[in-house]
């Protein structure tokens, strides 16, 4: 019956959080790694590592998903919020208390959860300057909380056209430069965040995705803002017209400060549960916890796949610098050194001169 079946359906969510701590154990480990290799800046270097970024039109509600995932408040606006590429490190924690931070240049500030918005603002402004610029140096936020899924995402500024009050011409430019070096790469996997209340193929962020991911075979969508516009919504992710290969998952997302994280979550199940025409979405590809799943099993799978070769490449690039090193005339920090080097040079000089000469 309908009913049984709900009751099964929550008694799922219940236990996503057991769900997310049964992978913990085994994927922490693998994302500390990626993630010292990160700081390490082995990008440069040319390894690319895997990693899931989140990308959107501006007003798409990609910083609500952000914040449905997490359970934090982020910085909201006029004009884009965010200007640098925010690295979000989600972790389990036992304690009761949720611990927050910021790592950016160098430093490592800790936060709380009625702060961390403005100090991601204040953040940016040291890092991007406190114009309306985009800047490629990343920020990363820490959130280790209890029942938190482990997962890393890279958040890029929403994709705007037209430039608004004070910020560059160029701005479109500038923030589809950045969004193509993150999603370019193939460890990369994207989830692209669209508005049920737009036309999926006129999206920016579908476009670019596509220039990048032509079968879509790694790209995940979050449709947002489903309750305003239900219509079509169901047709709109069964015909997939745009060629989204991990497939999609519609949310609802909490609206304003008023709404806990708790109670947007029963609101989003019963909307899901209740609604005419949006209870008809196959529940395995709705709500917020569904998401957080879905990631979590991509991001598991991207890491296995990923990571041998990332140690392969790690080795190659260490044998290069060692015989590098070793081809390093050896250093000389005393006078008799100096002095047994020169005899040395002079000795080998004149034994090549005398086979010269005897030739």
């Amino acid at each position: 019956s309908p009913m049984a079946k709900s009751c099964k359906e929550e008694s799922k969510l219940a236990h996503m959080p057991h769900l997310a701590s049964s992978y913990e154990k085994r994927i922490r480990p693998l994302l500390d790694a990626v993630d010292r290799l990160r700081r390490l800046n082995v990008m440069k270097e040319g390894i690319q590592l895997p990693t899931i970024v989140v990308v959107g039109d501006q007003s798409s509600g990609k910083s609500s998903v952000l914040e449905s995932l997490a359970g934090i408040s982020l910085p909201r606006g006029q004009g884009i919020c965010t200007r640098v590429p925010l690295i979000m490190r989600l972790q389990s924690h036992q304690q009761e208390d949720p611990e927050l931070t910021l790592e950016y240049q160098g430093k490592s500030v800790r936060s709380s959860e009625e702060d961390i918005a403005d100090d991601i603002v204040a953040a940016t402004e040291e890092v991007a300057g406190d114009g309306k610029s985009i800047s490629n140096t990343p920020l990363t936020l820490v959130v280790r909380k209890r029942g938190m899924p482990d997962l890393t995402m890279i958040d890029l500024p929403g994709i705007t056209r037209v430039p608004v009050h004070g910020q560059p011409e160029d701005i479109y430019e500038q923030i589809a430069g950045l969004i193509m070096e993150y999603i370019s790469p193939n460890e990369s996997i994207i989830l692209n965040v669209l508005s049920a209340t737009v036309d999926f193929p006129t999206c920016e962020s579908i476009r670019m995705s596509q220039r990048v991911d032509k079968t879509g075979e790694r790209t995940l969508a979050v449709v947002t803002k489903v309750d305003k516009s239900p219509e079509g919504l169901l047709e709109k992710v069964t015909s997939d017209d745009v060629n989204i290969g991990l497939g999609y998952v519609c949310v609802r997302n909490r609206v304003g400060d008023g709404e806990s994280y708790a109670e947007a979550r029963m609101t989003e199940a019963e909307l899901f549960r209740s609604h005419p025409l949006l209870s008809k979405i196959d529940k395995s590809i709705v709500g917020v916890p569904v998401l957080a799943q879905r990631l979590t099993q991509i991001q598991a799978s991207i890491l296995a796949k990923c990571l041998p070769d990332i140690v392969t490449k790690v080795n190659e690039k260490l044998n290069q610098n060692m015989a590098e090193l070793n081809e390093l005339p050896k250093c000389l920090s005393t006078v008799s050194d100096a002095m047994a080097a020169f005899m040395k040079i002079v000795g080998a000089s004149k034994e090549s001169l005398r086979k010269i000469i005897l030739r």
